[in-house]
């Protein structure tokens, strides 16, 4: 088979790789993808010239390719549809049609949604007037809020307001968002711990895929602005069997059963970015609330999970498009994943003094046992790599624990720079799971 991955980041590359181990699987195209993605496996052939909503190039290279499937990872071309447009050219396509994404691409209608379907979530308002928004927060101005971005903003839309003035602020800061900031939500602001929890889904039924906790702040110690993520670890231990049945009761399948009724059957990976908050019925009296559902892996978690996946990946992808998802079961090996994101330095904001800056050690880095490297903000320049986006590559580690694999990312990590001191990451990833660990 050839399959044909629409990206270019640190998820496109460890999905070719997952395809790529397939025996069934001949060659792994990815438009636009990255040149790094190319350095680790010979199976692997990215096509960076593409532009990534260029849907009718897209295509053409599909026919060109005769490729067998094409799957759709990225957030944007879920977003514009293109595994209707696939579909309508007679090329299967995988991932959810756009409808049905619309569970990511549009927050005020997934809320909505969320609230018709009596899943939990936190109390909420949307916005299109400033106006409207600031007589909002005066009405209860000490609370802790979340204002929110209704479009996709690459994980930058959401920001966190624990006084007036940072309200105020973030109401502001919805015009940079263009388009899709011109709806806003205005969220009750959760306290508690974070995950990650990915299930794969056929229309019908869904099967678990993997858990994992992502560090969205640039800093360490979970400071600064939001990201698209940091640095990862995974499976999480915070998911145990009681939350995870609380989970599927609750969120999972309302889900699924809501989104048939909604005429948009959900087919492809469903991504819940979930909370425990700090008052429940659960133990030690927390509750499980939906923060977000996104319509595809995220990154970095996939970098995380899809390489302890044991099952053939297309023979999942396959079970899904035929509504057969039950006769498949997802295995996975017993190791823990970290991984830590390079940045150039500035990321989120303004990094441009980094771009085209020149990147050392990554050879010396991939010799540290259980340790790979994913490509995203990076290209090619003659015979080295180059800073080509905010986010530059995932290191991901493996180990027996979370100790061991925290050791080989950072000690890997430290044989990493970029040319004029240009290189950014946190030193904690993994910091709540090392704690539970002791």
């Amino acid at each position: 088979m050839k399959i044909l991955i629409i990206g270019s980041g640190g998820r496109e590359h460890v999905l070719a790789e997952t395809y790529a181990k397939s025996h069934r699987v001949k060659k792994v195209y990815v438009a636009p993808g990255n040149d790094f993605m190319e350095e680790t496996s010979s199976k692997i052939q990215v096509f960076p010239h593409l532009s990534l909503l260029d849907f009718e190039k897209f295509l053409k290279l599909a026919k060109k390719l005769d490729v067998d499937l094409v799957d759709v990872a990225q957030d944007n071309a879920l977003a514009e549809g293109f595994v209707d447009t696939f579909g309508k050219h007679g090329i299967p396509a995988f991932g959810p049609n756009k409808r049905a994404s619309e569970i990511e691409w549009s927050k005020e209608w997934a809320r909505k949604f969320m609230k018709k379907y009596k899943l939990p979530i936190p109390d909420f308002e949307t916005f299109k007037d400033t106006k409207k928004a600031v007589s909002y927060i005066e009405k209860n101005p000490e609370a802790i809020r979340f204002i929110k971005a209704s479009g996709l903003a690459l994980g930058k839309g959401v920001i966190r307001a624990d006084t007036k003035k940072d309200a105020y602020d973030g109401i502001s800061m919805m015009k940079q968002f263009g388009s899709s900031g011109k709806t806003f939500l205005i969220e009750e602001g959760l306290i508690g711990e974070e995950f990650s929890l990915f299930a794969i889904c056929d229309g019908k039924r869904y099967v678990i895929a993997g858990t994992a906790q992502d560090h969205k702040t640039a800093f360490t110690g979970d400071l600064g602005p939001n990201t698209g993520g940091m640095g990862c670890n995974a499976p999480t231990s915070l998911i145990n069997r009681s939350i995870l049945s609380e989970i599927k009761t609750t969120i999972l399948s309302p889900f699924i059963h809501g989104m048939t009724l909604e005429g948009r059957p959900y087919t492809g990976i469903i991504y819940l970015g979930g909370i425990l908050t700090k008052k429940g019925n659960l133990p030690a009296g927390r509750q499980v609330k939906v923060i977000e559902f996104n319509a595809r892996w995220g990154e970095p978690e996939a970098n995380v999970i899809l390489p302890g996946l044991q099952t053939d990946y297309i023979d999942i992808v396959e079970s899904v498009m035929m509504q057969e998802l039950m006769t498949t079961t997802m295995r996975f090996d017993n190791q823990v994943r970290v991984s830590v994101a390079g940045c150039a330095k500035g990321y989120p904001t303004n990094y441009d003094q980094a771009k085209g800056k020149k990147i050392f050690g990554l050879n010396d880095a991939k010799k540290i046992k259980g340790v790979t490297i994913y490509g995203s903000g990076m290209k090619r320049k003659d015979t080295s790599y180059v800073v080509n986006g905010g986010r530059i590559f995932h290191l991901v580690a493996e180990g027996k624990d979370i100790h061991q694999a925290r050791e080989r990312a950072y000690t890997a990590m430290s044989h990493i720079f970029v040319e004029g001191n240009n290189l950014q990451f946190r030193t904690d990833i993994g910091f709540r799971e090392l704690a539970r660990s002791l």
